[in-house]
């Protein structure tokens, strides 16, 4: 019974919760979804459509998550997501859940997500006839004097029964019917039942000692139940008075953290009668099967001591009966309440109804992470319950309705800063002292491709030889990416550049896995002396990202180019000579050797050396410079023909070199020879074209020779004998043999022969050969000068030997030198 009683209790409770909760429910509907199902209904007995009473349909109860949610946890009914239907989902027990209220509702919440949305829902749980009527005691006895009066009372235990309305108790009988009590039962104004049995007539001891009869107790339902205990009655002599309680009902207090054997309160009884008919003895009556009763009496003082710990949230109300009776068996009974204070021994609990993790790093702010709420099992300010986040910068807890609450993002998460969050939510209740919980929460942050590769380096350098074998390795580029996964998953390419100017190399390439960069193909440093290219950083992800950075190639020269003669040109034929005269002085310059290197650096610097000469000593070469000087003045027992070789050294490893012959010619009486320069378009005719002149000037030659002797044998008169076999030439002679040749017609007209015989020529002695102007005599022209000037050339002596023609019936190369 007293069961019962703190069931009842909790009943009523949660219906005052209930209540606040729809009056504070901004997110559920105003009006509850209310429904009604009898007791004892089996699993999956249908209560009602849900879904259509909601406002729903089957697939949106799917698709929304739909669950339901009771404040105690317990899950009484279950949602068929398939057709809206709430079912019952094990067997309903309507005393054990809402003891003797009368009325049992069992509230809940229909949740929905996306967005959060709840239905308050009621079930009222109908009561049936499943009880029998309970007496507290199997067996009662009383002894009765003798000389108790008709119409006295004796008082009984009413039968409990489980049951409300008309299925609880109804009425009582005495089987088998007895002539000597009848029952007396009924409401006291108080509105505590009573059950009493009257005497009739006056007992007889001596007729019958004792009699015994069975009290039925008949509740109204159909079919009616009963429950039935044995009277028996003890015929006592003398003992008229009855013991009395100073109070009907008492009342007591106890905190749930009282210890064991501490007192609650005390009853007390009197009794008129002396002696051992006025002895009293107290004892606690318990209904059946409750036989671990928290409470235990002193017999003799009637003091209430706890035999364990109380519970608040177990039992707010314990109810009990007192049985006082004296030494001649007549005894009172008085009811005793015991309320339990409660203390604040229960700490708040967290329950997560939903937690999503991880969560991708750009979730936007105002995302719910999970969904929670907090009890706490006390009452008052002990179970007022309010719940914190510690210090947070990226999320917050929000509350949702009643006791929910939602953890929310509130700013942009970066998986690269933090790639986990550790939330710890405090719940704290109202008492003195405040208890509090904590509960943790991991929210793991997933990788969002967000971060495009980085180079180690804003630009790459580096170095190949050149000659180098096909596909050196030359360096590596190396990117990272912030990222995790295939998001930091780095490929590597040739980015292919803009613009033609731009071409991508084809002799670079980078390897995609690790960023090494080969070179395919051998490099020539004279062609290339640097390349280059960019290379693009790509990750894995969708869409993928890149980075790009530029590759500098630079080609090292190696040695592999000998130094090249450009002056004096080796490749001419016949070779010159330089003209010196031998009035010259030491260091006087003959000619200079000037050659180049196509390599660059040390290996271009070039060295020069006298190899070979016909006086070695005559000669001396710049190191540095190439020109060729005269060391010491020339003597009479020098060749006339001086031949040199000159060698030309780089500075490379192993050094590489080239050689340039010269030839000399010594000659007297030379030093005031004034030799036209040559100009820098004549240098550069081509070595075709001075081959053909020399063609031309031989066969103009030979006719020139023909002419002479002509004339010669016409003014032999006048001319003086030679002299040991040498002929000289003067400038009138060659004017008027001209003119006589042109006279003659062997010439259409007038040539004037212009002989160089400069140092600094690059291809031949002989430069142009240029027609003479028609208004211009044979006089105005003379040899060894320019169209502009005009200048006696003095006579030389060249012997017969030097101007005979060779085998083949022309001049060698010396002597046209010497013309």
């Amino acid at each position: 019974r007293d069961r019962h009683r703190r069931i009842r209790a909790m009943a009523l409770a949660r219906q005052v919760l209930c209540l606040s909760a729809f009056l504070w429910l901004p997110l559920a509907r105003a009006e509850p979804i209310r429904y009604s199902v009898a007791e004892e209904a089996e699993s999956g007995s249908v209560v009602g459509e849900l879904a259509d009473d909601a406002g729903l349909t089957p697939a949106q109860l799917s698709a929304r998550r739909a669950r339901l949610v009771s404040e105690d946890g317990r899950q009484h009914f279950r949602l068929e997501r398939a057709s809206g239907r709430l079912v019952v989902a094990a067997r309903l027990d309507r005393e054990e859940l809402c003891a003797q209220s009368d009325t049992c509702m069992l509230p809940f919440e229909l949740l929905l997500s996306n967005p959060l949305q709840f239905f308050r829902v009621e079930v009222t749980l109908d009561d049936i006839n499943d009880h029998s009527p309970v007496f507290p005691e199997e067996r009662v006895t009383f002894d009765i004097l003798e000389t108790s009066m008709p119409g006295s009372l004796f008082p009984l235990e009413v039968a409990q029964d489980f049951d409300i309305g008309s299925n609880t108790v109804q009425e009582y009988t005495i089987a088998p019917e007895n002539e000597y009590f009848k029952l007396s039962y009924g409401s006291r104004i108080t509105g505590r039942k009573y059950l009493e049995l009257v005497l009739e007539k006056p007992l007889d001891r001596e007729e019958q000692a004792d009699m015994e009869f069975r009290l039925i107790a008949v509740d109204g339902g159909s079919p009616a139940r009963s429950g039935t205990t044995q009277v028996k009655i003890v015929i006592l002599d003398v003992n008229d008075n009855a013991p009395i309680f100073t109070q009907e009902e008492y009342t007591g207090h106890v905190l749930e953290n009282m210890p064991e054997g501490s007192v609650v309160l005390t009853v007390q009884a009197t009794d008129q009668d002396a002696g051992i008919n006025g002895d009293i003895s107290y004892q606690i009556s318990q209904a059946v099967g409750q036989s671990d009763s928290a409470f235990v009496i002193d017999p003799i003082t009637g003091e209430i001591k706890i035999t364990k710990p109380l519970d608040y949230e177990a039992a707010q109300m314990h109810e009990f009966s007192v049985r006082a009776t004296d030494g001649g068996g007549l005894s009172a009974i008085c009811k005793v309440l015991v309320e339990v204070v409660d203390v604040n021994d229960n700490a708040p609990e967290l329950v997560v109804s939903s937690f999503s993790s991880p969560l991708p790093e750009n979730t936007v702010p105002g995302t719910v992470v999970a969904l929670f709420t907090v009890r706490d099992r006390d009452s008052g300010a002990n179970g007022k319950i309010s719940c914190a986040l510690e210090d947070q910068l990226f999320f917050s807890l929000r509350p949702a309705y009643k006791n929910y609450y939602e953890l929310v993002t509130v700013s942009a998460l970066d998986r690269e800063e933090t790639p986990q969050y550790v939330l710890r939510v405090t719940a704290a209740d109202a008492g003195s002292p405040p208890l509090t919980s904590t509960h943790t929460f991991s929210v793991d942050i997933s990788d969002v491709n967000d971060n495009a590769p980085v180079f180690n380096q804003t630009s790459y350098t580096m170095y190949v030889r050149e000659n180098n074998v096909g596909t050196v390795f030359v360096g590596a580029v190396s990117a990272a990416d912030a990222d995790v996964g295939l998001n930091a998953k780095v490929s590597y390419s040739l980015a292919a550049e803009q613009g033609p100017e731009r071409a991508r190399c084809s002799c670079i390439s980078v390897n995609s896995e690790n960023g090494h960069v080969f070179v395919l193909r051998p490099l020539d440093y004279e062609h290339l002396r640097q390349s280059e290219v960019t290379v693009s950083a790509s990750d894995a992800g969708s869409p993928p990202l890149r980075a790009n950075v530029t590759v500098r190639l630079v080609v090292l020269d190696e040695n592999d180019n000998a130094p090249l003669v450009l002056y004096p040109a080796q490749e001419s034929s016949p070779a010159w000579s330089e003209l010196v005269p031998v009035s010259a002085e030491a260091g006087y310059l003959i000619s200079k050797v000037v050659a180049v290197d196509a390599d660059s650096g040390q290996n271009s610097w070039l060295s020069y050396h006298l190899l070979r000469a016909t006086d070695p000593g005559l000669f001396s070469v710049g190191l540095q410079s190439g020109e060729v000087r005269l060391r010491r003045p020339v003597t009479e027992r020098d060749s006339v023909k001086q031949k040199l070789l000159v060698l030309v050294r780089d500075n490379g490893q192993p050094p590489l070199s080239a050689t340039a012959a010269l030839s000399a010619l010594l000659l007297k009486d030379f030093s005031d020879v004034r030799l036209p320069h040559a100009s820098p378009a004549t240098e550069d005719q081509d070595a075709s074209l001075t081959t053909y002149l020399i063609l031309a000037l031989v066969f103009v030659s030979l006719l020139f020779l023909v002419s002479t002797a002509v004339l010669l044998a016409r003014k032999v008169c006048r001319r003086k004998e030679l002299k040991a076999g040498h002929v000289l030439y003067a400038a009138d002679t060659l004017q008027s043999g001209l003119a006589h040749a042109a006279a003659a017609g062997t010439l259409p007209r007038p040539y004037c022969y212009e002989i160089s015989l400069t140092t600094g020529s690059g291809n031949s002695e002989f430069r142009f050969l240029k027609p003479i102007l028609p208004s211009l005599s044979p006089q105005h022209c003379a040899v060894g000068q320019g169209p502009d000037e005009e200048q006696d050339f003095p006579a030389v002596p060249v012997s017969a030997e030097d101007m005979a023609p060779d085998s083949a019936g022309t001049l060698s190369a010396g002597q046209f030198n010497t013309l």
